[in-house]
């Protein structure tokens, strides 16, 4: 099974984006395009970077009524983007129709996965302010076995759940993994984080990274030490 880091590209314009990638010369990260980038620059950033031989994870975390989820998902796998998500509390019935829309007439389609609960939440505000009574780490496992079930390939959850979500859905259901830090960042606005070497013990399969990369002094050897300490 295929592991990763994946830059999340959490920028605002073109111009940065851009200039960004023009840092690694021959490399060609993953990356994520998540909403800033997306909505100030349309479908026509995700071609540009893709024919610059990038694969994309395109971060739009849809959560909508099951037809209109389709609908969506059945214009963004157009874009030959590689992997896309939803939100698991949009439904068993939502994350089916999803799946449904993004096959392309070839019968392909890229990955989809869904968020289990964002790492900025913690046990306390998922009870509290979501009024999700149950555990984070029961609400984290029922959540991927309906995404499992509905047809997906896998979650976004925090490293810290990533061996459990393994052992509940099995080896092969692919767990992506944002809030990872190295031992000596901030951990910003993230509460269940780790570092790139802890989330590959616990099984992570793509790790996501923002601002460790992004906001380095030098991004590039920031990336490299990623993949040093993730893929080993």
């Amino acid at each position: 099974m295929a592991s990763d880091v994946i830059i999340a590209c959490d920028f605002s314009s073109r111009r940065e984006v851009l200039e960004f990638l023009d840092k690694f010369g021959p490399q060609k990260p993953f990356l994520k395009i998540g909403m800033e980038l997306f909505y100030a620059e349309g479908p026509e950033i995700i071609q540009e970077i893709k024919n610059r031989g990038h694969k994309i994870f395109l971060d739009l975390k849809l959560h909508d009524i099951p037809n209109t989820v389709k609908k969506a998902m059945s214009v963004l796998s157009r874009l030959d983007i590689d992997m896309c998500n939803v939100h698991a509390a949009g439904t068993a019935e939502m994350m089916k129709a999803a799946v449904e829309g993004l096959v392309r007439p070839d019968g392909t389609r890229p990955l989809i996965i869904a968020v289990t609960q964002l790492t900025s939440t913690s046990e306390e505000r998922m009870q509290k302010e979501l009024l999700v009574c149950e555990s984070l780490e029961k609400t984290v496992l029922h959540y991927a076995q309906n995404a499992k079930n509905s047809g997906l390939d896998g979650v976004v959850c925090s490293p810290l759940e990533s061996e459990k979500v393994k052992a509940y859905c099995g080896a092969d259901f692919l767990t992506v993994t944002p809030g990872v830090r190295f031992a000596e960042s901030s951990s910003d606005d993230q509460v269940r984080i780790t570092t790139p070497a802890k989330a590959r013990g616990f099984g992570s399969d793509y790790i996501v990274v923002g601002r460790p990369i992004t906001a380095a002094d030098d991004p590039v050897s920031a990336y490299r030490r990623c993949i040093e300490e993730f893929l080993g």
